[in-house]
């Protein structure tokens, strides 16, 4: 067990308290992540495993080696969470991004990680929020609808699709109408104008 391992098990052992028993506690320790080293931005968003790469810069004149970093991708996203119904704004390389969209979504991705394979605490955090939020939804009891009562909800759309038609319609008449009336009384006092011009040369 990592020195990581053993500080993340303090931690849940702190928080949790003595009513645990000694076997759920071992199964804690199977899945805490047991890597050695895991960068200090990591613990502040979702990394999928991406940290600090070491390594050296040459020169193309000399050949001479200096040592550099490659620092993983991070962006800063909002992704939908189905489960919290929001956004969640967090921190992810784009390798987590990738990984995100392959698992169909963030609830998906941190329900199909194992315990073991979350490398930081606040992914860990994620992951049992959203478990328990499933276990709740699935102890939830679901009502149907009978047979009788989708027929008549079926009924009411129609009839209400039907109502919504024929109030088209008849707007539509009526406006049909209203441009016939005054394209009547246009014409009519343009009949009315013509003969008062004609009386008036004679």
């Amino acid at each position: 067990m990592s020195f990581r391992a053993q500080e993340l098990y303090k931690k849940l052992a702190r928080k949790v308290g003595k009513d645990v028993s000694a076997e759920v506690m071992e199964t804690v320790k199977k899945c805490l992540p047991n890597n050695k080293i895991v960068m200090g931005r990591a613990k502040r968003g979702i990394f999928a495993g991406r940290h600090i790469q070491f390594g050296n810069k040459i020169s193309e004149d000399g050949g001479n080696k200096s040592r550099r970093t490659w620092k993983p991708n991070v962006q800063q996203k909002r992704l939908f969470s189905y489960i919290h119904d929001r956004h969640i704004r967090v921190k992810v390389t784009t390798h987590a991004l990738r990984c995100i969209d392959k698992a169909g979504g963030i609830d998906e991705y941190l329900l199909k990680t194992p315990y073991h394979k979350m490398d930081t605490e606040l992914g860990i955090l994620w992951k049992a929020k959203v478990e328990k939020m499933y276990e709740e939804f699935s102890n939830m009891e679901v009502g149907f609808f009978s047979p009788e009562e989708e027929a008549k909800i079926a009924k009411g759309f129609e009839e209400y699709k039907i109502a919504k038609r024929d109030a088209r319609r008849e707007t539509r008449r009526a406006l049909a109408s209203q441009k016939r009336i005054e394209e009547g009384t246009t014409t009519a006092v343009d009949a009315k104008d013509g003969e008062v011009e004609a009386a008036a040369t004679a």
